[in-house]
């Protein structure tokens, strides 16, 4: 089973021959654990050139935020297609990289990070340099320091779009950024003590207030007024800025202060707090264990966070605290697939390849059917992200339109042949239908299912045969096992991570 929960957490779920390759790492399997964490939080050292080779058929990935703001929002003219291009392409190149790409944690965590620090990505202004979002501010953070993916963020087109700080100004601050920054990226809303008085809240054993108050964010707002964009990249503008006396989270600070000082000082206290650290840590774990993950791991998780907050491997180890707990390969099937997650790992497990090109009909037909999911990327408009847990994801029309998504893609044809064709991934002496079956369900669960379960797909397979008899090969038994594959996805069993 530690394959099985290795490659269903730090990866979308096996291709095929990972499970053959996670077994040889090395020795026993808390040995090969462990050697598979060492790889998948290194992703350099990985080859990942085959997937290279695909993203170049989006040239906005490349490209810096001046150069996109330049070539894509100010070169629009009112095209919304070419405003969006970028959005597009890094849509796809999403994809394509969970889909294909042997950096697994890596996408994984990409994930993750784009839902905490979440951007609704289609307005013009932000789909028009969002590679570089997701490139710099994103990827280029998410083994590194924590308190420099705050700034990366803090100054980026797209979040000081979203959340209004352009604008922010001493004669009017925009308390939008400061309020998230709070409430979703740091210290989060169980550390929020509401309208009392900063001087009302508790310290800790180093003086420190251990929560915020709306004052809190109302000076961190006036902290952030001067931080905005032109042409597509950040600027301070210093005759914006409340040059006035400040006090945040119990941090004084004086008038007239040098450049950009009172923001970079709000983002080190909260980067700083034992509050981050635990809000930060409990949804590390979330992610990466259950949706209720235990106390233990979570606080050793959120110390290696604050003891480690300087360095610029931070996150990079208190991931690896996480994965190397007990607490990781002690639970399994208390996590549940999302609709990406579903269909990236039934693409990965059939061995399935959508063109995910851009202007390709397949693509925009894949794209318009995962979008009624209700997880579109990059899509969600309220800031806190996708929801990470099993009863988000559980309504009767999450779940259709998912299984609506997995029938498309084990029943769609490019010219003759299946776009997944299981029967071509079928090895040829694997003829009746309880053969059949078990293969691929082993391929898609990469364990055994449930006697019960198992009986109903064999029964399904078979279709009047007996169950260990050679089914003819003709186009009937091909259709009815692009159908058995698609019933073994929408499993319970399948959903499992």
């Amino acid at each position: 089973m530690n394959a099985v929960i290795d490659l269903h957490r730090m990866a979308f779920g096996p291709r095929p021959g990972d499970l053959d390759a996670w077994n040889a790492l090395s020795g026993d399997d808390n040995a090969r654990h462990l050697a598979y964490v060492e790889q998948q939080l290194h992703p350099e050292t990985i080859d990942d050139s085959a997937v290279d080779q695909r993203l170049t058929a989006f040239p906005s990935l490349k490209k810096s935020q001046e150069a996109l703001w330049r070539d894509y929002y100010a070169a629009g003219g009112g095209d919304h297609t070419v405003y969006q291009r970028p959005l597009r392409e890094t849509i796809l190149a999403t994809f394509v990289r969970a889909v294909h790409s042997r950096r697994q944690l890596l996408e994984v965590l990409a994930d993750f990070w784009h839902n905490h620090f979440n951007v609704f990505a289609f307005p013009w202004e932000a789909a028009a340099v969002w590679p570089y979002y997701d490139r710099e501010v994103i990827r280029g953070h998410v083994l590194g320091n924590f308190r420099a993916m705050l700034e990366a963020v803090a100054s980026s087109t797209a979040m000081l779009y979203y959340l209004d700080n352009i604008r922010s100004t001493d004669a009017g601050p925009n308390e939008n950024f400061a309020r998230e920054l709070f409430e979703l990226h740091t210290l989060g809303a169980t550390n929020y003590l509401g309208v009392r008085g900063q001087e009302e809240v508790p310290k800790d054993s180093r003086g420190r207030p251990t929560a915020y108050v709306d004052n809190d964010v109302y000076e961190a707002a006036r902290a952030f007024t001067g931080w905005t964009t032109e042409n597509g990249r950040f600027v301070y503008r210093a005759e914006w800025h409340d040059r006035f006396q400040k006090q945040v989270l119990g941090l004084a600070m004086g008038p007239d202060r040098p450049d950009l000082q009172d923001g970079r000082d709000v983002l080190d206290a909260v980067a700083h707090h034992p509050g981050t650290a635990r809000h930060i840590a409990e949804k590390l774990c979330r992610r990466l264990i259950a949706d209720r993950p235990p106390a233990a791991v979570i606080e050793n998780a959120a110390a290696v966070f604050l003891d480690r907050w300087e360095a610029p491997d931070q996150l990079r180890q208190v991931v690896r605290a996480i994965l190397r707990s007990d607490e990781y390969r002690a639970t399994w099937g208390e996590k549940s697939k999302r609709p990406f997650e579903t269909a990236v790992a039934l693409l990965r497990a059939t061995d399935g390849d959508l063109p995910f090109t851009p202007d390709d009909s397949l693509t925009n037909d894949f794209l318009w059917l995962y979008r009624q999911t209700g997880h579109e990327l990059f899509a969600r408009q309220t800031p806190d992200g996708y929801p990470d847990t099993r009863e988000a994801w559980n309504d009767i029309g999450s779940r259709a339109t998912t299984w609506r998504l997995i029938g498309w893609l084990m029943e769609q044809k490019a010219g003759e042949r299946y776009l997944v064709d299981a029967a071509a991934r079928t090895p040829d002496g694997v003829r009746s239908a309880a053969d059949i079956a078990d293969f691929w369900i082993l391929r898609l669960l990469g364990r055994p299912m449930e006697d019960k379960e198992r009986r109903e797909i064999v029964r399904f397979m078979a279709q009047g045969y007996q169950g260990d008899l050679d089914l003819p090969l003709n186009e009937e038994t091909r259709s009815r096992l692009q159908s058995m594959v698609a019933l073994i996805a929408m499993s319970p069993a399948f959903s499992w991570r």
